[in-house]
């Protein structure tokens, strides 16, 4: 098993790579680089072997198949994964992998959001987005991660062996970030200076699309994380529009004594009925998460002896 290993995503990266190779190599002198390429067409792999990295493929587009393929394949007590942007400067790499090696850390997110991201970037909208998305997790799941969908981080053996990748482009990280909150593993947080990209680079997020996305994999993994948080506040949104609707229909059966709206009455009480099974069912999932999460527990003791024995 390897000591470190340092895991560059790639797409059409061709202008920047060498160099976020080569500082990569003086930073971390002792990490092997591995630069895994998405159909690139403009010679990211030959300009990222030239530099030193070894070179992998991953043919199925998108970050999130990316990832998925790197952490299936690669052994080690420390993981860092970068952009191969040259956003990142490398020299904060030796400090995340101390927070992982030495404090045992599950996740250390490089956190850009407190230093220069917003002076640097120079999109508007990414800025505004990346401030909602990280004050909406850090609000539904009750955490204090700094920087949601930053592309620097640093996993322990622990982390990439457990985590299951499920989403395929850029919400690979506010996954990430989810998946290590609910399972209540070691997280920390390291600010870093971040630079806009170079003239010439070009960025693969589109705002609007991605953002969508991004806001939409928030939403369904807090109703699988925390599904009687979501499904009770369905059925008391659906409980206070019966009520809204059966008001009216009951003040004037006190008036009269006679119900002349009974579609209104019916109608009611279906939604009702739909709250009250939004509540069951929140209930029901709430004890399977309950499960999964024991299972996973389990899980961490199985992939601990595993570590041990490739370390023998």
């Amino acid at each position: 098993m390897e000591k470190i290993a340092v895991l560059i995503p790639c797409y059409n990266e061709a202008k920047t790579i060498e160099k976020v190779v080569t500082d990569w190599k003086k930073s971390l002198p002792e990490a092997t680089i591995y630069v895994y390429d998405n159909n690139s067409v403009d010679r990211t792999d030959e300009i990222a072997r030239k530099a030193g990295a070894i070179v992998r493929y991953e043919h199925q587009q998108g970050k999130g198949n990316v990832i998925r393929r790197m952490f299936r394949e690669i052994d080690a007590e420390c993981y860092i994964m970068i952009d191969g942007d040259d956003t990142y400067p490398a020299e904060f790499g030796p400090q995340m992998v101390a927070e992982v090696l030495d404090r045992q850390v599950d996740m250390v997110v490089g956190d850009r959001l407190s230093s220069t991201y917003f002076e640097e970037n120079k999109r508007p909208f990414h800025n505004f987005g990346n401030s909602i998305v990280r004050a909406s997790i850090n609000r539904l799941f009750k955490s204090n991660i700094r920087d949601i969908m930053t592309g620097y981080r640093a996993f322990s053996y622990q982390f990439v062996k457990t985590f299951p990748v499920l989403t395929k482009g850029f919400e690979i990280e506010t996954e990430m970030s989810i998946h290590a909150i609910d399972k209540n593993m070691a997280i920390s947080n390291v600010i870093i200076e971040y630079r806009d990209r170079p003239e010439g680079s070009v960025s693969k997020l589109n705002t609007y699309s991605d953002g969508i996305k991004v806001l939409r994999t928030i939403m369904r993994l807090y109703r699988n994380y925390k599904p009687m948080h979501f499904f009770g506040a369905v059925s008391v949104l659906l409980f206070l529009i019966a009520l809204i609707m059966f008001i009216p229909v009951l003040m004037i059966y006190f008036r009269t004594g006679l119900v002349p709206n009974f579609p209104t009455l019916i109608v009611s009480g279906f939604v009702a009925l739909a709250g009250i099974i939004s509540l069951f069912t929140g209930i029901l999932l709430s004890s399977i998460v309950e499960k999964n999460r024991q299972d996973f527990e389990m899980s961490l003791i199985k992939v601990h002896m595993l570590k041990k024995l490739k370390d023998n």
